[in-house]
């Protein structure tokens, strides 16, 4: 059989998660790679290259509802790209820069949307959106 949760127990997962994403003395982070996700946030990073990195509001994310908290980019989340390469996933760090959340990234489809996938050196990168989804 398959675990099914209610919607009240997804929004507490989401906000419990995001809690610890804004945790600490200062905002949280997000920092976009090229190269293969890893198994997750307890997996340490690889031959992927950081190619940005994002302060977020604090808190970043709202208030979760039927278990999706949706990111706060206004203001817009802007940056310029640190390393040449192709965007493909991010992972979100507290002010300690503890790793909380790993998610895809792209320009649509994708957990963060970004204004371009294509990043270079002194490129622009925005992040247009971005949510965090429990499942039920």
């Amino acid at each position: 059989m398959t675990i099914h949760i209610s919607t009240a127990a997804r929004n507490a997962a989401a906000n419990a998660a995001v809690d610890l994403l804004d945790g600490g003395s200062g905002a949280g982070k997000i920092r976009i790679y090229s190269g293969t996700q890893p198994a997750g946030p307890d997996t340490a990073i690889g031959a992927q290259v950081l190619l940005a990195e994002l302060t977020c509001s604090d808190p970043a994310f709202g208030t979760a509802s039927t278990g999706v908290k949706t990111l706060d980019n206004t203001p817009v989340l802007s940056t310029t790209g640190l390393a040449a390469g192709t965007a493909a996933w991010f992972r979100a760090v507290d002010s300690a820069n503890t790793a909380v959340i790993d998610g895809s990234a792209g320009t649509s489809g994708t957990d963060l949307i970004l204004n371009t996938t294509t990043i270079s050196v002194g490129v622009t990168v925005e992040i247009t959106a971005g949510t965090i989804t429990m499942p039920g």
